[in-house]
């Protein structure tokens, strides 16, 4: 092996270092405003408050540094391959595809086990989500943005998408019946469910939300006029009162009650 190539070699393992430490700072940051938010979940409804904005530049930068760290793995593997003694060709054989796999086995378990805990924990939660109904945005075009009531029948941890079943039969041309979707995970909002409070987020008088329309498996925009009681347990009592944009009856738009554990957050940028 001579000194140029083991001079790349250094090089991209402290690259590889750097990258990794960069990702622990992130985590950092991220970490604390996760805990800023569960203290003071309310900030996020102030003007001029940027916490979700800067959440979300954080979660970008992790997923890039991660993926720059499996490309540099990656290559660091390659330049230690090219020196590894050959052998009779079907043991040479063997030993290669035998990196190969190794190599196959990062790239499918680097979300998992290589990426920093925040990251881990999302991919966790979203495998969790297995046979539980969520909120899926099945069709996205130019004009809205079409919200439904679907159960998770598998999320893939390679491809990152979930697999879904809208099990309402449909009414289109094609016979009506139940469809599945593929769908990432920026299409996916799971539900509160109703017996752990630690999954329930409270929206106050004013907020706006997505929520199931009454008598439907159909998500809309909504603003809450008021919020469900509170018991001595913290657990949510009974409902949300709503007015649905677009819902005018007589020149008014009436109030509707909705379950809390079928109201989620409006997304950024929803179109209606």
């Amino acid at each position: 092996m001579s000194s140029p190539d083991v001079a790349s070699i250094l090089e991209n393992s402290r690259e590889l270092d750097r990258l990794r430490k960069d990702q622990e700072e992130v985590l950092v940051e991220i970490n604390k405003l996760h805990k800023k938010l569960q203290a003071t979940p309310e900030v996020v409804e102030k003007p001029g408050d940027s916490s979700l904005s800067k959440l979300k530049t954080l979660y970008i930068q992790a997923r890039d540094l991660s993926e720059k760290e499996v490309t540099i793995s990656s290559l660091l593997l390659s330049q230690l391959d090219a020196f590894l003694p050959s052998g009779p060709p079907g043991q040479q054989r063997r030993k290669m595809d035998g990196i190969e796999q190794k190599r196959k086995r990062m790239k499918s378990d680097s979300d998992i086990s290589r990426l920093s805990p925040s990251m881990r924990s999302h991919i966790e939660a979203c495998v969790s989500l297995k046979d539980e109904q969520v909120a899926a945005r099945v069709t996205s075009d130019a004009e809205k943005d079409e919200w439904f009531v679907v159960k998770v029948i598998n999320f893939d941890e390679k491809t990152k998408e979930f697999e879904v079943l809208d099990e309402e039969p449909g009414d289109d041309e094609e016979g009506g019946g139940q469809r599945k979707y593929k769908l990432p995970a920026s299409c996916i909002i799971p539900f509160p469910k109703r017996n752990d409070p630690s999954s329930i987020q409270e929206f106050t008088a004013g907020r706006q939300v997505l929520a199931v329309y009454p008598g439907t498996t159909a998500l809309y925009k909504a603003t809450v006029i008021s919020t469900p009681r509170k018991l001595i347990n913290c657990c949510l009592l009974s409902r949300y009162l709503l007015e649905f944009d677009d819902d005018e009856e007589d020149g008014t738009l009436p109030q509707r009650t909705v379950p809390f554990h079928k109201v989620v957050p409006l997304p950024e940028g929803h179109r209606q």
